[in-house]
C-alpha cells in the first residue's frame, strides 16, 4: 500500500496529514479554512487519493501559515507514499474546464520541484479567503512534493471557478502520474535509474 502520515507542528501550525495513493477519493479535510477545505476535498475526489487533513492554525492572524504549512505537509506525504516511485507512470497532463474557467497542467514527478503558475486570478478575495495563497499553496506542494508543476489558465473570469478548475486540473494531472504502468511496473520511470 503506498500510504503515509505526516505530522507537522511548528508555533505556527500542528496538522497531520494521511495519505493513500491507491484510494477512491474519500476526503476527510479539517483546517479551519472553509474555501481550503473545499479545495483539498477537490484535490482528494479528483486525484483518486484518500486524503485526511487535520490542521489548527493561527488563523487570527491571516490564513497563510495554514494554507501553506498543509501544501508543506501534503508534498511530504506525496514523497513518503511513493517511496522510490518504482512502477509509476511519473508524467501527468490535464486540460480542464469548468464553466468560464479552462485550466491547462502539466507535472511531472520528477523530484525537481519547479512551479509555473499563471493564474492572473481577477479578485483578491474568495468569501475571506485570499487569493494569493492559492500559489503559496502550489508552491509549498511543488517544493516538498518534488514536483515540476505547471498550471496555466487559459480562459476565466470567475476566481472561483478558476481556482477550483486549477485544483480539479492538477488531481487529474496527479492521478495519472502516480498510476502504475502496466508495461513497467518493475521499473523506476528514468534512465538515471532513480528518481
Amino acid at each position: 500500500m503506498r500510504t503515509a502520515t505526516i505530522t507537522r507542528k511548528t508555533a505556527e501550525t500542528d496538522i497531520t496529514v494521511t495519505l493513500n495513493l491507491d484510494g477512491t477519493g474519500i476526503y476527510d479535510n479539517q483546517t479551519g479554512v472553509g474555501f481550503f477545505d473545499h479545495m483539498l476535498d477537490q484535490l482528494s475526489r479528483h486525484a483518486l487519493i484518500d486524503m485526511t487533513v487535520r490542521a489548527s492554525g493561527d488563523l487570527h492572524i491571516d490564513d497563510h501559515h495554514t494554507v501553506e504549512d498543509v501544501g508543506i505537509a501534503i508534498g511530504q506525504a506525496l514523497t513518503q507514499a511513493m517511496d522510490d516511485k518504482k512502477g509509476i507512470v511519473r508524467y501527468g497532463s490535464c486540460h480542464l474546464a469548468m464553466d468560464d474557467a479552462q485550466i491547462r497542467c502539466a507535472l511531472d514527478l520528477s523530484a525537481r520541484p519547479y512551479l509555473i503558475c499563471n493564474l492572473d486570478l481577477p479578485f483578491g478575495k474568495i468569501g475571506t479567503f485570499d487569493t494569493e495563497l492559492v500559489r503559496e499553496f502550489f508552491q509549498a506542494l511543488s517544493t516538498h512534493g518534488g514536483i515540476t508543476l505547471h498550471i496555466d489558465k487559459l480562459h476565466g473570469f470567475n476566481a472561483h471557478h478558476i481556482v477550483e478548475a486549477a485544483f480539479k486540473s492538477v488531481a487529474r494531472a496527479l492521478r495519472d502520474a502516480l498510476e502504475t504502468d502496466p508495461r513497467k511496473a518493475d521499473a523506476i520511470p528514468s534512465t538515471k535509474g532513480s528518481l
